[in-house]
């Protein structure tokens, strides 16, 4: 294990940067419009499968099908399950569905050679995904690899998005200008095995671990089943070559961000940005550029890590109600 935390070293000491506590351009916190209690627990989410293209597609459902639906984008290295404290807090006003990219959770884990693994190929399966389950006008919540993924899908088709929610989910250059990136972006340039070698050790329990722990207020509030169930689907025999792969692609989103950029420009989506602040991975820095191309977005920078929704569910269901029920206008 201690190779493992000296690997990850160069890592945590991504550059800190201190920003006010008190949300930047947001607006004043408020309460539900309505006290319509939230449902009480887990208990009302339906768990499915559909095909799209062949791959069977896990997802998580809840709320009245006929309600507005708000799509639910994971990142890395977990799956749907890190939604898992949310969706109880907007199934009673909201459809909710949260699915599973291929080689993820309960997802099919096809092998390489009979599925391409990029950011592309996964934002094309789960826009046919909204289409296979029939949702045609949706807001998004993306966080890491959610962001490119719906980003792209925003992009392509502007009259499906009603909102947009950003949770440590990038688009701008500053977002990845930080020591973590600098292994990734020497791969990016050089695909090679010794650059390849020196990732891997971010697919170990090591680093899953810390990616849900570093920045937290408290680390005993944060679920160790959370990292135990996202290594235990890493750990599948050829998973951690598909993250290489992926981690690879990632390289092709930064190519993307001017026209993720004009596509916020252009439509205006209303945007909520929740923001571990403490994150090393995407630090503040690459949350304030969103006001740049919509400055009537609310930012609140949360005092917790990478995964906020591990600590702020509660605190980040609160802020969505009200923005939805503006946002989406039903």
């Amino acid at each position: 294990m201690m190779h493992i935390i000296r690997t990850l070293a160069p890592f945590a000491a991504a550059i800190t940067l201190v920003f006010a506590s008190h949300a930047t351009h947001a607006a004043p916190a408020a309460a539900p419009a309505k006290a319509a209690p939230n449902v009480a627990s887990t208990a009302g989410v339906s768990y499915r499968t559909v095909k799209v293209d062949g791959v069977n597609i896990f997802y998580r459902e809840a709320g009245p099908k006929d309600a507005p639906t708000i799509l639910l984008l994971h990142g890395f290295p977990t799956s749907s399950q890190m939604f898992r404290n949310l969706i109880p807090l907007l199934a009673d006003r909201y459809h909710v569905i949260a699915p599973d990219y291929p080689g993820y959770g309960q997802s099919d884990m096809p092998a390489m050679k009979d599925f391409t693994y990029s950011f592309d190929n996964l934002a094309k399966v789960v826009d046919k995904f909204t289409e296979a389950v029939g949702v045609t006008k949706y807001a998004m919540y993306v966080q890491d690899y959610g962001a490119p993924i719906g980003f792209r899908i925003a992009a392509a088709h502007p009259e499906r998005v009603t909102a947009i929610v950003v949770q440590n989910g990038n688009a701008y250059d500053e977002g990845i200008d930080n020591d973590f990136w600098k292994p990734m972006k020497q791969y990016w340039a050089d695909k090679s095995e010794a650059n390849g070698a020196k990732l891997r050790p971010l697919f170990e329990l090591g680093a899953t671990k810390w990616q849900y722990t570093e920045g937290a207020r408290d680390v005993t509030r944060i679920s160790p089943d959370a990292w135990t169930v996202d290594q235990a689907y890493m750990d599948r025999p050829g998973n951690k070559d598909i993250q290489l792969e992926l981690f690879y692609s990632y390289g092709s989103n930064p190519g993307h961000y001017a026209q993720w950029q004009s596509y916020f420009r252009k439509h205006q989506p209303p945007m909520l940005i929740v923001w571990g602040k403490n994150d090393k991975i995407f630090p503040p820095a690459g949350a304030s550029p969103y006001l740049r191309d919509l400055p009537k977005a609310q930012l609140h920078l949360l005092d917790t890590g990478h995964f906020a929704l591990e600590e702020d569910s509660a605190k980040i269901g609160a802020l969505m109600r009200p923005f939805l029920a503006k946002a989406m206008r039903k």
